[in-house]
């Protein structure tokens, strides 16, 4: 039986159908997972996503599984690794911005508890169903924040998108067996 799927997620490749089945939309709460997600979704700025999901296990090897106490001790060594791994996004603000916005993460991680109480609070720990917009007036404060405490391409853009892929927005649509 074929499932009925969001229109992005119809007539694409394998891997944007997994992404789109087995986690768009998911709510996620475990900090590892809201840190890749983080940082993917910076990468992806000015991109395509397929690019950034081809690309995820490199991603994932290059950047220490996204463990964000790793990331946030690189030093020079490291970055230039990464400006030459061709199996990455190699911006160097991109590069950059992963490994300072590591050290924020940490920071809220320690304000919180968790980045995960952290960003969930935004919402009362409740999931926005069906907007369907490419930012909204939550991704813009969430932005605000993030930027007041030193992160970088975390544009409003960026963050409504972030929140769609960990499940504070779920936007399924309508006629998608995930809805």
């Amino acid at each position: 039986m074929n499932k009925t799927r969001c229109s992005w997620a119809t007539d694409v490749e394998e891997i944007y159908i997994r992404y789109h089945d087995e986690e768009w939309g998911i709510p996620t709460h475990d900090d590892r997972e809201l840190f890749e997600m983080l940082v993917l979704e910076s990468f992806q700025a000015g991109l395509s996503w397929i690019t950034i999901l081809k690309k995820r296990g490199n991603f994932r090897k290059a950047f220490d599984d996204f463990d964000v106490e790793k990331v946030a001790e690189y030093g020079e060594d490291k970055v230039n690794e990464l400006r030459e791994n061709a199996g990455i996004i190699r911006h160097n603000g991109k590069i950059a911005s992963a490994i300072s916005n590591a050290k924020v993460f940490i920071d809220i991680q320690k304000e919180f508890g968790s980045f995960d109480n952290y960003i969930w609070r935004f919402t009362d720990g409740k999931i926005i169903k069906g907007e369907y917009l490419t930012e909204s007036e939550l991704s813009q404060k969430i932005s605000k924040d993030l930027k007041k405490r030193g992160m970088k391409f975390v544009g409003p853009t960026i963050i409504y998108s972030y929140l769609e892929s960990i499940g504070i927005i779920d936007n399924h649509q309508e006629n998608c067996f995930k809805f």
